[in-house]
């Protein structure tokens, strides 16, 4: 795989952003920006949960049907859901119909609930690394971090599912807790 893209636009991005406007227009306005607040996390979390073993791509066409049907993410509603939600979530073909995942982001939520306000944002970010030094190529980029496997050990210690090592890393490329962007893209630091 090349590790860079030039678009139609002459702007020269990460080679994952490919040719699809919705992909490049995450890469250049969300993927490795720094993100704040409990509930913008949470969806995230959410969101990497229900990615795992999917192309994000697929994710990122279903969001706006996630959002609707999780309320915005928001966890002091979606921790209210009950058997009834689960099923109803189950036949909604606009998003990932998978029980379990399902059932963690409703647990996840309930657990974000009981926080205390930024205390989830305090949390994840405290385990972005102190120093980052963005790729040179695709193949400098890791897939699990020693602080990704402490933010994973943690989140599982407090209770809370489908937050793996290696969707704990997708998120913290995705939330701006490291750039990953590759040398040549117009976003890399």
């Amino acid at each position: 795989m090349n590790d860079l893209v030039t678009g139609v636009d002459g702007v020269t991005r990460c080679a994952w952003a490919g040719s699809d406007a919705e992909y490049q227009r995450y890469h250049d306005e969300e993927w490795g920006t720094p993100l704040h607040g409990d509930r913008p996390l949470f969806e995230k979390m959410s969101l990497e949960g229900f990615q795992a073993g999917l192309a994000w791509i697929t994710i990122l066409r279903k969001r706006p049907r996630f959002r609707e049907v999780f309320h915005d993410f928001e966890p002091s509603v979606v921790a209210r859901f009950g058997p009834d939600d689960v099923e109803r979530l189950l036949q909604d073909a606009g998003i990932i119909r998978h029980r379990g995942k399902i059932e963690a982001a409703i647990g996840n939520a309930a657990i974000v609930a009981a926080m205390g306000p930024g205390e989830l944002d305090a949390l994840m970010w405290s385990f972005a690394p102190a120093s980052h030094t963005p790729p040179a190529t695709f193949a400098e980029v890791p897939a699990v971090t020693p602080e990704s496997a402490a933010l994973s050990k943690d989140l599982r210690r407090r209770g809370f599912r489908f937050v793996g090592p290696t969707t704990m890393y997708a998120l913290m490329q995705s939330s701006g807790m490291v750039d990953d962007h590759v040398a040549g893209c117009w976003r890399a630091a």
